[in-house]
Order: C-alpha cells, then structure tokens, then sequence
C-alpha cells in the first residue's frame, strides 16, 4: 500500500548547506552510535546524566562553538551560528539525547557578547578562560534565570558593593547546577539587570537537585546567600543586561523548539511505521479512515512546526524587529502541539505505547519538559497579546 505517508520528510524546511548537512549528518551518526536508547536508558540514574567524556566529543564536532565568534575560539559552518546549532538540536530531539546543549551554549554566547559588543572593552582573562573550557568540551555551565512565580518574574538581587558584586535570591529550575562547573546568574538590579559568572563551590551558593521527567537531563534550585564576587565577574555592565538576557531568553527558546520539532518527527516516524506493520482484521491500521485523518492531522502539525520554528530561528538570529513575537508565536504552538501529536502517537500504538519498555516516552518526555521551560504555552500567549495590544496602540 502506498500513502503519502510512507516516506516521512526527515530535513528542516531551510535549505542546508553542504557544510550544514556534514554538520547535522557527522551529529545523526555520533548520537547514533554514542545516544542509543540503551544508554539513554542506563543514565536514567546517573546522577549527572551524560557523560563527560561523550561531551568533550559533542564538543569537538561543533556543539559549544557556534554561538561564539571565530576571534574567541569559536566558529560556525555557514556564518550563520543560531541555524547551524538548530541542526544539532534538531538531532538532539530526535535522538533524546543527554547534554547540557542549551545552557552552554546560552553561557557560552552571553560570554562571547560581552567580550565583543559596541560598549564591551574587552573579555577578561577569566572570563576568557570560561569560554576556552566550554568549547572545548572540559566544563559545561548552567543559566540560572527561570525563578517560581511566573514566566518573567525576577526577585534574585544583585548589588555593587564598592568593588565587589552581591548576590540574593533563588533559581529554580536551573538546568545541569548541580553538575556544571559555573553558573551564569542573571538578577535584578534596580530596574535593569546584571549578569555575574559564579565558579561551582563559591560560599554562599547552594544547589539542591530536583526531579525531572527527562531521563537524562538534570535541574536543581540554586540559592545565592549574600554570594560576594569580585566585580570582575560581572558579564557585561551592573544593571544594564536586560537587553542581552532577552536576547539569551530567545536564542535558549530557540533551541527547544528546534529539539522539540525532532522529537515530533521522531514520535511521527514511528507512529507511521507502526501502523503500516500493525495488522488489524486482516488491514493495516494505516489503511483505516479514522487513523488516515489523525495522521493528516499530526503531519499538518508537525510540518507548521518546521515552519516556525524556522521562521523564528531566522528573525532571533537576525535580531529581526519581529523576533520577540515571531518566538512567542513558535514557543506557543511547538509546545501546545507538539505535546498533542505525541500523545496521539502513544494513543495509536495502544497499550504498548503505554509502558516504559516502549521508546515514545522518551521523545514525549523531551517535548513535555521543553514546552514548560522559558514560558509555557499559555505564558507566550499572553505576551503574543501584549504585543499585538502595544502594537495597535502605538499604530
């Protein structure tokens, strides 16, 4: 029997490069080989998740470079680093794959910025350092900015205290803390915000593991008690980051979606594969009318996903005027939809969808976390009309 869904369109909507192909195709096999379900499975109780030496490797082909410019060690294939690392992370859905892709890649470029920007003098040595040891693959950092309460909402304090930085509050969830060798906290300061970059172990910090669905990803809550850093570890200037960290809030948003559209496909691959073996009555379930419009439905969801996803990759990487809402518009859908088409494809494959020997857990694990990270779904629908009200008064 043929169908339209016989042959699943596996690449992005964007038009790859040679290099970018190389990229994600050198990322496919390694995860293949180094991410089986078998090891996804097996740090399931690890307590850091991945291991080391596995992430110096991912870094070796690329996966901590290519927000960082070429004069501070790093680089991208095509010159455009946020799409080439929207490859990767695509790969990283599609295989669930363990590693702390976003938060050091959101450190890394947080890093690199503020060593390059227009008001930025130069990078200090330590902070040059960092930037070496997360490219390399030897250390991974964390981004401590999500705080309970709501999407936005920032109660952690920072303060100049002649020449040093002074840091209160608490961070949760804040992904691979308790594993990661620094962390990058972002914290209010009057009505801006000041970024400052803390080695694991100072005094005054404390991390406490928390609980996640993912197999293989860790988060904690991080409490700063009145943590004293010298002022050089301020990234950027006190009090004036609000525009960088909207920037990193973005570009960590991107990532997810990226991640979150592979594990759909992944999910939607499946699914497709099932019902065309599965035989019901003497009929392959695919060839039932009722799974015929189910399908149709998850490709339309999954292939608006590529769409967007692309579309705002494009306008974040670009720092496009629409970028803010274009993202808002993706993090919303990805995240309500993508948790929809999975959950359709457990329903399809019955009770061994259910159970925990089956693999489409894993990929509906990776899509649930992702849509609550940085803003659920009802969170950027409500800055969609925030915008669009702004935007009509102003018009």
């Amino acid at each position: 029997m043929t169908s339209i869904f016989s042959t699943v369109v596996v690449t992005m909507l964007l038009e790859p490069t040679p290099d970018q192909e190389f990229l994600k195709e050198t990322t496919a096999k390694f995860l293949t080989s180094q991410a089986s379900v078998a090891e996804i499975r097996r740090l399931r109780d690890d307590p850091i998740g991945f291991d080391r030496d596995y992430w110096r490797r991912g870094a070796d082909l690329g996966w901590t470079s290519l927000l960082v410019p070429e004069a501070l060690g790093g680089g991208s294939v095509s010159g455009r680093g946020l799409i080439d690392l929207t490859l990767i992370a695509h790969e990283f859905g599609r295989h669930a794959a363990p590693g702390p892709l976003v938060p050091t890649n959101v450190v890394a470029a947080a890093l690199a910025a503020s060593a390059v920007g227009p008001s930025a003098p130069s990078v200090s040595t330590e902070h040059s350092d960092v930037i070496g040891a997360l490219l390399s693959g030897r250390a991974t950092a964390s981004w401590c900015m999500e705080e309970t309460g709501g999407f936005g909402r920032m109660t952690t304090e920072a303060r100049r205290d002649g020449q040093e930085v002074v840091l209160s509050g608490t961070k949760r969830p804040a992904e691979s803390a308790a594993q990661a060798d620094f962390l990058l906290v972002t914290a209010k300061t009057g009505e801006g915000a000041t970024q400052v970059l803390i080695p694991s172990g100072t005094p005054g910090v404390s991390v406490r593991p928390m609980q996640t669905v993912d197999l293989t990803r860790r988060f904690a809550v991080a409490t700063f008690d009145e943590v004293r850093l010298p002022i050089a570890a301020v990234v950027g200037e006190v009090g004036s980051a609000s525009e960088e960290v909207e920037h990193q809030l973005r570009v960590a948003q991107v990532i997810l979606n990226a991640e979150t559209v592979g594990a759909m496909e992944r999910a939607f691959e499946m699914t497709v594969e099932w019902a065309f073996d599965r035989y019901s009555f003497g009929r392959p379930l695919a060839s039932y009318q009722e799974l015929k419009h189910r399908f149709a439905d998850m490709k339309t969801w999954l292939e608006s996903s590529h769409a967007i996803a692309d579309a705002s990759a494009e306008a974040v990487a670009a720092k496009a005027p629409d970028a803010g809402l274009l993202i808002s518009v993706a993090k919303a859908f990805i995240g309500h939809y993508g948790g929809e088409l999975i959950q359709d494809c457990v329903q399809i494959h019955g009770g061994i969808g259910l159970t925990f020997e089956h693999d489409l857990h894993l990929f509906l694990r990776r899509a649930t976390l992702n849509s609550s990270l940085f803003g659920t779904p009802a969170d950027h629908r409500q800055r969609i009309s925030t915008i669009t009200i702004a935007e009509e008064c102003a018009g």
